[in-house]
């Protein structure tokens, strides 16, 4: 058992993102949501593989670089950059959130190449922290 939903604002997984473990969610203040609309969602099982993802400040997977393997609370105290335009998720799920301390709007972002930030569904480059989806978060 366990694995993840991702749930989404709008229909065919677009809108805001929403990470969903099991257990009950009164309201969406619970989920950390916007709003109470969710129009689509997809599920994903749990995960127990390794972790591995390059950020870089720059589209099409150029500029600085800098690998992670670990959860990051603050990525301008790591990477030296406020905005993350690409990403290379070699292993693993991994959530981006728009603030630092895990706060703000979440992506979700699967193993894949992500050559512009409107790839993992956002429209803002900013990134302030992000984490391994893991199950217990």
């Amino acid at each position: 058992t366990g694995g993840h939903w991702v749930a989404y604002e709008k229909p065919n997984f677009n809108g805001y993102q929403y990470i969903l473990n099991q257990g009950e969610y009164p309201d969406y203040h619970h989920w950390m949501g916007f709003n109470n609309c969710i129009r689509s969602c997809q599920m994903f099982p749990p995960y127990r593989g390794a972790y591995r993802m390059r950020i870089y400040n720059r589209p099409e997977m150029s500029g600085h670089m800098m690998e992670f393997m670990d959860d990051c609370p603050n990525v301008y105290e790591r990477f030296r950059h406020r905005d993350i335009f690409s990403s290379n998720v070699m292993e693993g799920y991994w959530l981006f959130y728009e603030h630092p301390n895990y706060r703000g709007r979440q992506y979700f972002l699967r193993p894949g190449e992500y050559r512009a930030c409107s790839d993992w569904g956002c429209h803002n480059p900013m990134v302030g922290s992000f984490r391994r989806m893991r199950s217990g978060l």
